[in-house]
C-alpha cells in the first residue's frame, strides 16, 4: 500500500543517516536499522521487560521517567545487565557495548523526534498506567508500557497498530454533550476513568533529549459518557471541551498529534 493510499493523520520523513554517532550517541551495526523494520512489518518485535536501573544504565528514555535511581540501583542494574550478556565493556573505558533487544530499543529510542505519553488512573490489575509511543519515520514506532510495579514491557509495532492498542487502552464511552457546562475539576475528580495523553516534539544533544512543542488532550469518563478536554490558547493553565466526532475519533485525534 502507498503512503498516499493511508490516511492515519502521520507522515513519513527521511531517516537520517550520519556518517558516525555523536558524543553520547549509539553506534547504529550498518544494516540493522532496515532488517528491524522490515521485521515490524510483519508482525509487533517484542524487545524485553526493564526496570528503571536498567534503562537509565544505559541511557535509554531516561529524559522521559520520573525519578532517577539511587546510585546501588543502578550498580545492582549494571551487574543484572552484564550477568545477561546484555552490557559488555567497550573497545575503551569510556565506552560500553549495548547488546540484543535491548540495544535495539537504545538505537530506535535515539531515532525518534517526537514522544505520546499517555497516563491513565483507574487502572485495572495487570494493565499498564503509563505508555509511551516514540515514532520512527518509517510508519513504525517504539512502544513503551509501565505497569505499576514500574516494568518497562518494550516492543516495536507498526503505527496503525500501536495507535489501536493505545485508543483500546484510554477511557471509552458516547461522546459527552459539550453544551452542557461542567467544572472540570469535579469532572476528574468523579471520573470512573480518565487519562492524559501529552504529544511532545523535542531535539536532542546526544543521548540527551531537549524538549520543545509540546500538546495536551484529556479525556474522562463519568457516567458512561466520554469527555475530552483541551488546553485553552487563551489560558493554557484552564482545560476547554473539546469535540470528538466519529467512531474513530479517539484514535484520529492521536494519530493528528503525532502528524
Amino acid at each position: 500500500m502507498s503512503d498516499e493510499s493511508r490516511d492515519d493523520g502521520y507522515r513519513p520523513g527521511t531517516p537520517e543517516q550520519p556518517p558516525g554517532p555523536g558524543p553520547g550517541e549509539a553506534a547504529v551495526p550498518s544494516g540493522l536499522v532496515t532488517a528491524v523494520v522490515n521485521l515490524v512489518h510483519t508482525g509487533p518485535v517484542m524487545l524485553g521487560a526493564y526496570t528503571i536501573a536498567e534503562l537509565t544504565a544505559v541511557d535509554a528514555i531516561v529524559d522521559f521517567l520520573e525519578a532517577r535511581p539511587s546510585e546501588d540501583e543502578l550498580t545492582e542494574a549494571v551487574r543484572s545487565l552484564a550477568a545477561r550478556e546484555l552490557l559488555l565493556a567497550g573497545d575503551t573505558g569510556e565506552q560500553v557495548q549495548v547488546r540484543g533487544d535491548l540495544g535495539i530499543a537504545v538505537a530506535f529510542q535515539q531515532r525518534a523526534r517526537m514522544v505520546l505519553d499517555a497516563r491513565i488512573t483507574g487502572s485495572r490489575p495487570g494493565e499498564p498506567w503509563r505508555i509511551l509511543l516514540l515514532p520512527q519515520p518509517e510508519r513504525i514506532c517504539l512502544m513503551v508500557r509501565i505497569d505499576a510495579l514500574g516494568v518497562h514491557q518494550i516492543g516495536l509495532y507498526v503505527l496503525d497498530q500501536a495507535l489501536r492498542i493505545v485508543t483500546d487502552w484510554l477511557p471509552k464511552g458516547g461522546e459527552a454533550d459539550r453544551d452542557k457546562a461542567v467544572d472540570t475539576d469535579e469532572l476528574l475528580a468523579a471520573a470512573e476513568r480518565s487519562a492524559l495523553v501529552t504529544v511532545t516534539h523535542y531535539t536532542a544533544e546526544g543521548s540527551a533529549e531537549i524538549a520543545g512543542e509540546s500538546t495536551d488532550l484529556v479525556l474522562a469518563r463519568h457516567d458512561g459518557r466520554l469527555h475530552a478536554l483541551s488546553r485553552d490558547p487563551a489560558a493554557p493553565d484552564h482545560l476547554i471541551p473539546t469535540r470528538l466526532d466519529g467512531k474513530e475519533a479517539v484514535r484520529d485525534r492521536l494519530a493528528e498529534l503525532l502528524s
